[in-house]
């Protein structure tokens, strides 16, 4: 870990904990900077302050004191889900105090150079396959991010042998000054997040901070079938990878019915892929890139390709009973993503959806609903999307209370060779506290069926 002597003896406000938090919190006050931490849980409920009040950092918690910031500090480090719109971070802005999240402070710390992964959808298979192919190739890497490891706590462990694989957020790369990947990817970029970002120009430019501060002899992958994105990689410095689903190409990565292709030539048939769904494809390009950039062999890429088969919460196959296949695909939380689940499966869907209520639009859901035969729905959007269904001759609605109720009704309205797909088009904080407890509960709500087949 590098020493950061700029911190030594500098007032630091972590605010809020959690993982992120708590990590960062520990690591500057491991580096010698005075350590003040806020956050909203009760300290008599929140172990992670009482174990750094053991440690000597100051600790004020049950509320955000708005004179907070008259104690001097010269850096705010906040959690990634707190919004910009927060009193005390609008504050610190209007002092001129630096605000970042603990990415910033990773890529500080970090002997090991980054690979970055961002975009609306596809990030953690993205993240998660090309940790798989790095790690078969002898590569040492190390994964960290929005995929739940946090990346200062992993930076701090890092040598210069690794590589340090990063899910990155819009909400994480917002906070970021000097943060420079040796390779960033933005898998896709579609409208998401407004109610944080507050604008659609907002949630972007986040995202296009991973090439901010990238130099020519770094590496930009990025998807050349989004003119957006095209347009942004002629302003980077770096040197653009374009992947493209639209054919052969004889550059860079490409693909087409039948084959991926690197710089022109077959790599693999892409029948032999055993990851299911040509949303997915996406994620397998970018991927196989950044292996390949990173020295990684086409024999390993192969071997990783034909095995891989989705990582948890995102279109994972669960179990069968009596000829029902069932998927739980938690982490689609917005209409597009559920639109490539809804993709990836022909016909004779039972479709299970709904959730937080953020007003976004369910339209591109619709030339795919003719493969719905039951839509099971709940949460608070459960009225908007059963008039939708029905504006979609969706044959049979059903409203749902918690998942298990939802399964137990999609289960009882399907048959033999159905599909029964939780992809919600939503977040979870309606009902539960994340996508993966969402998750959690369909799929220990279809085991009372799938196991009775073990």
């Amino acid at each position: 870990m590098k020493d950061l002597p700029q911190l030594h003896q500098k007032k630091v406000l972590v605010l809020g904990l959690a993982k992120s938090g708590f990590t960062a919190a520990r690591l500057l006050h491991k580096l010698g900077a005075f350590v003040t931490v806020n956050d909203s849980k009760p300290f008599e409920e929140n172990p992670e302050a009482q174990e750094l009040l053991n440690l000597g950092v100051t600790v004020i918690c049950g509320r955000h004191p708005e004179d907070l910031l008259d104690e001097g500090f010269e850096l705010v480090i906040k959690n990634p889900g707190i919004p910009y719109r927060n009193l005390l971070i609008r504050k610190a802005l209007e002092k001129g105090i630096p605000v970042w999240t603990e990415i910033e402070l990773a890529y500080r710390i970090s002997e090991a150079p980054f690979i970055g992964i961002t975009g609306s959808n596809g990030k953690t298979t993205t993240t998660t396959l090309l940790f798989h192919m790095l790690n078969q190739d002898g590569k040492s890497p190390l994964i960290a991010g929005n995929i739940g490891t946090v990346a200062s706590g992993v930076a701090e462990k890092a040598t210069a042998d690794n590589v340090i694989v990063t899910e990155l957020s819009s909400f994480q790369l917002k906070g970021t000054e000097s943060f420079r990947p040796h390779i960033s990817i933005i898998t896709n970029l579609y409208e998401a997040h407004l109610d944080y970002h507050g604008s659609l120009e907002d949630y972007i430019g986040s995202k296009k901070k991973i090439t901010e501060n990238q130099a020519a002899e770094d590496y930009f992958i990025y998807n050349a079938d989004q003119q957006m994105l095209v347009d942004h990689a002629k302003t980077v410095k770096a040197q653009g990878i374009p992947f493209t689903l639209k054919g052969r190409t004889e550059e860079s990565i490409s693909a087409d019915s039948e084959f991926i292709y690197w710089q022109g030539e077959p790599l693999i048939e892409r029948k032999r892929i055993m990851l299911a769904g040509e949303h997915n494809l996406e994620n397998i390009l970018s991927a196989t890139a950044a292996t390949l950039l990173s020295g990684g062999t086409k024999e390993t890429i192969i071997r990783v390709l034909t095995s891989f088969t989705g990582v948890k919460h995102r279109s994972q196959y669960v179990g069968e009973w009596q000829g029902r296949r069932f998927y739980n695909d938690s982490k689609a939380t917005n209409a597009l993503a559920t639109k490539s689940a809804l993709e990836a499966f022909s016909d004779n869907i039972v479709l299970l959806a709904g959730g937080l209520e953020r007003q976004h639009s369910l339209e591109e859901l619709r030339p795919y609903m003719d493969r719905v035969k039951v839509l099971v729905t709940f949460g608070e959007t459960a009225d908007r999307f059963a008039e939708f269904a029905g504006s979609c001759n969706v044959p049979t609605v059903i409203k749902a209370g918690l998942m298990e109720d939802a399964v137990d009704q999609a289960v009882s309205s399907s048959s033999p060779k159905d599909t029964i797909l939780l992809s919600p088009a939503c977040a979870s904080w309606d009902q539960y506290e994340s996508f993966e407890v969402r998750g959690d509960a369909f799929i220990e709500a279809a085991r009372k069926y799938t196991e009775a087949n073990e």
